[in-house]
């Protein structure tokens, strides 16, 4: 998720550089915070190397949607999980017995490989409640061109599968190239109401300023305003949240960030509609910043998608267990 685009502000001044103690100290708070939060140890690492090529970085606002180069592999520009050990496994199979049996999850894959060639459609101002904002963004994407759109599907499918074994109803939001655009950030929201979600993730990563590291989770501050009430989701999102940091720093080894949220991997924000107009618990997550190399060998890497979508997978299954 772009910086730039609607429902978002500019992201933190960076902090000046700091001494190699404080440096240090630094570096062992985020990973103890977390652990003590979730009750369990943090430890782990995560696997480099990026195995997808595409096309030259889309630019928000323009009209068509990028391509591959010439000598490109069709499937490797084209399809996330070509490129991956562990594919997503996207047969979209009922929901079987499970510990989950019941419980309704809506998973939310941020952004629309078709906005850019909507930009009138997502660019209309929809009500978040506490003021109006563009229905969507085109996202951003890596510097070799792989979106966040792209991104943000193949591991709601790689999750959906996790889910689903688990005995969960999984709902997504949009999934693939459907709808052609959008849906709006209201729309995504009143997807997760309409269905009386036990939790809604929204899938994300940013497009900040390379150097700049790190997942973090968005959780929804107390609004009430217009059409937006939040005050009954704050605290079971804030749990859903800490779960899904907690998890997803252990599994993919993806440092919290550090140039939002103060080392916790934790930003809580009353800007965004897709939190606003939700009713149900619901968090955001960005789990990486695709503009920085380190992150971007990551995020492009089809067996750190599978282990992003296994972290996100735990944090549910240990909120829904508790709930």
């Amino acid at each position: 998720m772009s910086y730039t685009g609607p429902d978002l502000d500019p992201p933190q001044q960076r902090r000046p550089r700091r001494g190699p103690l404080t440096v240090a100290l630094a570096a062992l708070v985020p990973g103890a915070l977390l652990g003590w939060m979730v009750y369990e140890a943090v430890g782990g690492g995560g696997t480099g190397g990026a195995d997808r090529t595409a096309s030259a970085a889309p630019t928000a606002g323009t009209s068509a949607a990028p391509s591959a180069p010439a000598g490109t592999p069709a499937a490797s520009a084209a399809s996330p999980s070509a490129s991956a050990s562990g594919s997503p496994g996207d047969d979209g199979k009922e929901p079987g017995s499970g510990p989950l049996k019941g419980k309704v999850v809506v998973i939310d894959p941020g952004h629309n490989p078709g906005n850019f060639r909507h930009t009138a459609e997502i660019n209309r101002q929809v009500d978040i409640g506490t003021n109006r904002k563009e229905c969507d963004t085109t996202g951003t994407s890596t510097n070799d061109g792989y979106t966040e759109a792209e991104f943000t599907v193949d591991v709601a499918h790689r999750l959906r599968t996790l889910l689903e074994k688990q005995g969960a109803t999984v709902k997504l939001t949009r999934d693939g190239d459907s709808p052609a655009w959008g849906p709006c950030v209201d729309e995504r929201a009143r997807i997760g109401n309409t269905a009386r979600a036990d939790a809604a993730v929204s899938i994300h990563a940013d497009g900040s300023a390379p150097g700049d590291r790190g997942f973090h989770v968005i959780l929804p501050g107390s609004v009430h305003a217009g059409a937006a009430d939040t005050r009954a989701i704050v605290g079971p999102s804030h749990d859903l949240g800490v779960r899904i940091a907690g998890n997803f720093l252990r599994e993919t080894g993806e440092p919290p960030s550090n140039y939002v949220g103060g080392g916790t991997g934790l930003v809580t924000r009353t800007d965004l509609g897709g939190l606003n107009l939700s009713t149900v618990p619901k968090v955001f997550i960005e789990c990486g910043n695709m503009r920085d190399s380190k992150d971007a060998a990551l995020l492009t890497s089809g067996a750190w998608r599978q282990k992003a979508a296994q972290g996100l997978s735990e944090g549910i299954v240990s909120f829904l267990r508790q709930s």
